[in-house]
């Protein structure tokens, strides 16, 4: 695989593109980074927008973002926190080529509702995956995030650290990410 060119970043619902974590990612890489807000954040409002439409901003944004480096939009490794990494997850599926993923606190399901997984889409991303969570996420423990992000078609890499949906060390998570992505 070629070098990953760029890494877009999204944030969680009802988050801005100046979440600490995000922010902390994109000091710790040494290569372009772009961080966006979904469009319900550009229009004031901290509702999160329904999918179809922070999955079409997101494309539009990666290849935006691809073009302004002057590479093709899958050397553009694509990612989010929480919600942010699974509108980007959910666009790769669909069809959005990217580097590889990299999410932050998946919300494998709403806290307390293991019933309710977000996995249907998983199985058609193709690209290598980078989930980061807290060990102590109610969206998804390490064994429950283990077993169902295996569905994922690419590779695969779980890593977890201390915390809940917000992990307490962001340079933790930022190194993991920075780590994973000069390996790619």
């Amino acid at each position: 695989m070629r070098h990953v060119a760029g890494l877009l970043l999204t944030p969680g619902a009802g988050g801005s593109r100046e979440s600490a974590a995000l922010v902390a990612v994109e000091r710790a890489l040494d290569l372009p980074v772009r961080r966006i807000d979904f469009p319900n954040r550009l229009r004031g409002s901290r509702a999160p927008d329904r999918p179809p439409a922070a999955i079409a901003h997101l494309r539009e944004q990666a290849d935006a973002f691809a073009e302004s480096l002057g590479v093709e939009p899958d050397r553009v490794a694509l990612g989010g926190r929480s919600f942010g990494g699974r509108m980007a997850s959910m666009a790769v599926a669909q069809g959005q080529p990217a580097a590889g993923l990299v999410l932050l606190s998946y919300p494998l399901h709403p806290p307390g509702r293991p019933d309710r997984l977000r996995v249907e889409h998983l199985p058609n991303v193709a690209v290598p995956v980078l989930a980061v969570s807290g060990t102590a996420d109610p969206f998804g423990t390490p064994d429950e995030l283990a077993t169902h992000l295996a569905a994922i078609a690419g590779r695969l890499t779980c890593t977890f650290v201390a915390g809940t949906h917000t992990p307490k060390d962001d340079d933790e998570v930022a190194r993991t990410v920075a780590g994973w992505l000069t390996a790619l």
